[in-house]
């Protein structure tokens, strides 16, 4: 099973004031985070694609090239790609160049996205949301397996036998789907053979087994056996020395954080006591000591039977030093704790 973190390099924002930390700085802490992440042994770290002032990283494939000449094993992802608004070419070649650049390190995770301003950036209908990101998954899937490519579709320029390069390292170039909780995209993630990472950022976890299990059912009707196509589970969380330091670390980042994204979208901030459920056993968020956090990575290893899981440290922001102490628990002890229960003590040790 890979442990990893993925982030959206949040920056600090003052609800009347905006941010409170320079996007230089914050790129800066992200790239230690990463440095510090492969030192201690986690295995993936994935970068996010926004296009608004509280994540300042528009371009993922820029930021994990930088990570790339600063570490030696760990995998650099974005988390996520958003497809429907870019174009698979562009996305395969950055990639591409990212793996040879980290020497076989790279993946891309692609999503429709849950935010939507890059639509009218790069000039996209939003009526359009779910057939862009269908089509142009094909087609980046396409590319990743042929040398050479013929394809047309409704939403893209056809391309006739056209040879896209460089070609990376990996042979494929490894390709998940990344989801939030509807079937449909589980059955296309699971039709093309591709591995899926799932979003559990609210509510209780367990209530999302049943995508898991409709992407294997796609799998095995795709005739592949779906112990070769991974899930992950990604999820919001904090590791401390203690529960009640790690809840006190992160608070304030989330609630602000959900404060926001709800005004925006219509939701209502969430409410009295939600935080401390969430926390809970049976809540979404992984927030504790390093014992609370491995106990519910644990958990739901048995829920969802998944082989990589990715903890959000950094929502809302989080100040650095904390930060970096909850990265160095993640790998030199929570992923052992992990390891042990799953494989047993001798995989925890390698």
């Amino acid at each position: 099973m890979e442990l990893g973190i993925y982030s959206f390099g949040d920056v600090p924002m003052a609800l009347r004031t905006g941010p409170t930390m320079g996007a230089e700085t914050r790129l800066s802490h992200v790239l230690e985070e990463i440095e510090l992440a492969d030192q201690v042994g986690l295995d993936v770290f994935g970068i996010g694609e926004h296009h608004r002032p509280d994540f300042p990283i528009s371009n993922p494939e820029v930021v994990l090239a930088a990570a790339a000449s600063r570490t030696t094993r760990i995998r650099l992802t974005s988390a996520v790609t958003v497809l429907s608004s870019d174009d698979p070419v562009r996305v395969f070649q950055a990639f591409s160049t990212l793996d040879l650049l980290s020497h076989g390190r790279a993946e891309i995770m692609a999503g429709r996205g849950s935010f939507i301003e890059s639509f009218p950036l790069f000039g996209y209908d939003l009526d359009d949301y779910d057939a862009l990101f269908s089509e142009k998954l094909e087609l980046l899937n396409r590319i990743r397996l042929e040398d050479r490519v013929s394809w047309s579709g409704q939403l893209r320029a056809s391309l006739s036998n056209a040879a896209i390069y460089p070609r990376p390292v990996q042979q494929p170039l490894p390709l998940w789907v990344a989801i939030g909780g509807t079937p449909e995209s589980a059955v296309r993630a699971g039709r093309l053979g591709l591995p899926m990472a799932v979003a559990i950022i609210g509510g209780e976890p367990a209530r999302f087994a049943p995508l898991v299990e409709i992407h294997r059912d796609a799998v095995r009707k795709g005739g592949r056996d779906p112990i070769d196509v991974p899930v992950s589970i990604n999820s919001h969380g904090f590791i401390a020395d203690t529960d009640e330091a790690a809840a006190k670390a992160f608070h304030p980042g989330w609630l602000g954080a959900m404060t926001q994204i709800g005004r925006e979208r219509g939701w209502p901030p969430p409410r009295p006591g939600q935080y401390e459920h969430e926390i809970g056993p049976d809540g979404a968020l992984l927030v504790g000591s390093a014992e609370t956090v491995a106990k519910k990575i644990i958990r739901q290893r048995a829920i969802f039977g998944h082989s990589r899981f990715l903890l959000q440290l950094s929502v809302g922001g989080v100040p650095p030093d904390a930060m970096m102490r909850a990265i160095e628990l993640y790998g030199t002890v929570v992923k052992p704790m992990v390891l042990d229960a799953v494989y047993g003590s001798a995989a925890a040790v390698r």
